[in-house]
């Protein structure tokens, strides 16, 4: 039961969480687990990926699209649904295998008659425009059923009506909903094709922002009434916008008309297939710990429905596709937390991730000129143009209602360096250099660039600072020298200048070119020049403690639980200028524990272990991003049993939904992919312990004591393994359909496995 997600039983409370629980996706759009006669008022939503607009002067976020799996049911002119009617009985399930959404419900009527229907719907994966939906019914006794299905505009919104100019329409045998988004006037389409299985009469039925077919007939005891539903949904963003207005309707017109033709039964084994492929590669299989398991399998699905296949414009946004919340943007989140399950698992769409920055690297350019800095300062919150959308003033004090000034927009510099990392990381483990010659260069100089107008050269101490900034840890902002961030900055000046030797190296004429564009030849001597002099904190000589930044150690350092006494109101901000935790110790989340990290290869055992333990009982884990960093560095240092700890807050909180719901006033309720990622990481890096230079693969086990085997694939420079791992052997086998082979160090063995070969060695966890 490892793939099935399912709830017994309709608890009103659990309404928004299981909108998120048992979301749908397919990268280009997220529908909400929510019941069909669900509407606005029930969170019901269908996110678009990458199309934004904003309402007056409220921020912008993406734009959900007219409901086109709206279904009411009624008996006798008696409505039926949820939470209004007596349930009998009632489930809500997820094949999270297949990517099928499933309801089944028992209503008693007034007059003491049963009715039973039953869904299943799917969001298409090789037609990404397409929804699908089986709806079938059957009552105990003679009555006369009325159902209501079709478009409903009247969608979720934080922040006011996105669609305008809602126009219904007719064609033939579908039923269409145009509109337009308020901002910039592009189109969005829903058109919906309905296969009838049963007699009945049907009119269609126009509402305010809803078209509506209207199905009558009398039922029979004991007889079954199905219908199947073809949903498509088009915007402007998905045709030339040089074509005439009529396209995106006439488009979703067609998808529909297609999708009827092919019926519904062969379009959801086609996609179940689909869904098969993608786990082929991407699952992980855990045994003696089925909790695990399922929590894992979980997390990987919620990655694989919003991976944007179809596109390298869009990226994933931090609540995912799950709704509007933090303004649908991307941040850091994906970089550091949800790109390496792609590197190792379908590196298409890692490009796809990457590639994304790059045709966003002029709004980078734009934020930093706005701010004074040469080179390209990513934004903190970006959607669609790569401009910032976070705002200066982005919580709200829960006792004054004012807003509070927050420095996430303007000191948290790191995502430039994040960017870069992400790209290179590309880069190494699938060796394609054209990332670099396709914008991906480009964006390292540029971020070079950013670096070097923002740093502080000390003449007195001969080195480069990076002052006034915020890390990770945002419970402190504006400090000097974040550990994290120095890293991060020294990173990216190596990254550029390995690029640059690279390109000068292999591809001579792009290099001259790329070095015109930019006028970068006059910077060489001071790119070098900040890479050797940047400092870095170092590891104090005694307790081996990286400071997390200047200052850090003269803050109160008090434990979690004297600092949660102090709190007054639950969803008071904890950071800023004002927050309890600013004066202290008490950190939101991994900041120097992620740098020994994302670098564990520079520092050793001891320094890494010390640095756990100092900061362990000192985060707050504010964030979800955060329990994963203390899993892979509990594994990585030996501690298994603290990693699983970490593991399963990581893996589980969309199941649970254990999660902060409010910054301040502001809702952060949704989806949480980075986490969902750091599962994924903590599993295979972390006990799996993963690691791959682009040249040989390590793989150095630490499985915690429930776990009696871990097996998964990698792909490594586009060559596919499968690797298993017990409690004292590691096996390794090659694809059928590999060419080349890649070297393995397993437990500091270096062994070479061959195209069409594999290898097993043993290995003692103990001495790792």
């Amino acid at each position: 039961m490892s793939w099935i997600i399912e709830e017994k039983g309709f608890y009103k409370d659990n309404i928004e969480l299981n909108g998120n629980k048992f979301l749908l996706g397919n990268g280009y759009m997220g529908y909400r687990g929510t019941l069909e006669e669900f509407g606005k008022d029930r969170l019901v939503a269908c996110n678009l990926l990458g199309l934004y607009d904003k309402v007056g002067d409220k921020w912008r976020e993406p734009v959900n699209a007219p409901n086109g799996f709206y279904t009411r049911l009624s008996c006798d002119d008696e409505e039926l649904g949820l939470p209004g009617s007596q349930a009998a009985g009632h489930r809500q399930s997820l094949d999270i295998y297949s990517g099928l959404h499933k309801r089944e419900s028992t209503f008693t009527t007034s007059g003491g008659n049963r009715v039973s229907m039953e869904t299943e719907r799917f969001l298409g994966l090789s037609d990404v425009h397409l929804m699908c939906m089986k709806y079938s019914l059957k009552s105990a006794g003679s009555c006369r059923i009325v159902i209501e299905t079709g478009i409903d505009g009247e969608v979720w919104d934080i922040n006011g009506h996105h669609l305008k100019d809602m126009r219904p329409a007719v064609k033939q045998e579908l039923i269409v909903l145009n509109s337009v988004t308020g901002e910039l006037g592009c189109p969005v389409s829903v058109a919906e094709g309905l296969g009838i299985l049963f007699a009945a009469h049907m009119d269609i039925k126009i509402e305010d922002r809803r078209v509506l077919r209207c199905i009558s007939f009398e039922a029979q005891p004991g007889e079954s009434y199905s219908f199947y539903k073809y949903v498509a949904v088009y915007t402007g963003n998905d045709i030339d916008r040089t074509e005439s207005p009529t396209a995106v309707s006439r488009a979703a017109e067609e998808a529909c008309l297609a999708a009827k033709g092919r019926g519904y039964v062969r379009l959801a084994a086609e996609n179940a297939a689909l869904w098969e492929e993608r786990w082929k590669m991407s699952d992980v299989k855990i045994h003696g710990d089925e909790d695990a398991q399922k929590a894992l399998r979980y997390s990987i699905y919620h990655l694989l429905s919003i991976a944007p296949s179809h596109s390298d414009r869009a990226s994933i946004p931090a609540r995912g596709l799950s709704g509007q919340v933090y303004k649908g943007a991307i941040f850091w989140d994906t970089e550091m937390f949800m790109l390496p399950f792609f590197l190792y698992t379908n590196p298409g769409i890692a490009r796809n991730l990457m590639r994304y920055r790059v045709h966003t690297l002029d709004g980078a350019r734009r934020k930093a000129a706005e701010y004074g800095y040469r080179g390209a300062y990513y934004a903190w919150e970006s959607q669609d143009t790569g401009d910032d959308a976070c705002t200066h003033f982005n919580v709200t004090d829960v006792f004054t209602g004012r807003p509070m000034r927050t420095y996430f927009r303007d000191k948290q510099i790191h995502i430039s360096t994040d960017v870069v990392y992400g790209i290179w990381q590309y880069y190494r483990l699938t060796g394609d250099e054209s990332i670099l010659l396709e914008g991906g260069a480009e964006v390292i100089l540029e971020c070079s660039r950013f670096l070097m107008s923002y740093a502080y050269f000390k003449k007195d101490k001969n080195r480069y600072e990076i002052l006034d900034v915020t890390g990770p840890d945002e419970y402190h902002e504006r400090v000097n020298n974040n550990a994290f961030t120095n890293m991060m900055v020294k990173h990216t000046l190596e990254v550029a200048v390995k690029t640059l030797e690279l390109m000068k190296s292999k591809h001579a004429a792009a290099y001259e070119k790329l070095m015109a564009e930019l006028d970068f030849n006059p910077e060489l001597d001071a790119l070098r020049e900040m890479n050797e002099l940047l400092y870095i904190p170092q590891p104090d000589g005694t307790s081996l403690v990286i400071e997390q930044f200047d200052g850090y150690h003269r803050l109160e350092d008090i434990s979690i639980q004297e600092l949660k006494g102090r709190i007054i109101n639950p969803n008071e901000y904890l950071g800023g200028g004002n927050g309890i935790a600013a004066t202290t110790k008490i950190l939101k989340q991994a900041d120097t524990v992620l740098m020994l990290n994302l670098f564990k290869d520079r520092y050793p055992h001891e320094v890494k272990k010390a640095n756990w333990e100092y900061y362990e009982p000192r985060t707050e884990h504010g964030s979800s991003l955060s329990p994963c960093v203390y899993a892979l560095l509990a594994a990585d240092t030996g501690n298994p049993e603290w990693a699983y700890k970490y593991f399963l807050k990581a893996a589980t909180i969309d199941l649970t939904g254990e999660s902060k719901q409010y910054a301040g006033t502001i809702y952060i309720g949704g989806t949480h992919p980075a986490a969902n990622g750091g599962a994924w990481m903590a599993a295979i890096l972390g006990f799996g312990g993963v690691g791959f230079d682009g040249s040989a693969a390590a793989i150095n086990p630490k499985l915690p004591y429930a776990w009696s085997s871990l097996e998964f694939k990698l792909n490594l420079k586009g060559q596919l393994f499968t690797v298993i791992i017990d409690k004292t052997s590691v096996t390794i086998k090659s694809g059928p359909e590999n060419t080349a082979g890649i070297d393995f160090s397993v437990a500091g063995k270096l062994l070479s496995c061959k195209a069409g070969g594999s290898i097993s060695c043993g290995y003692n966890q103990n001495n790792l």
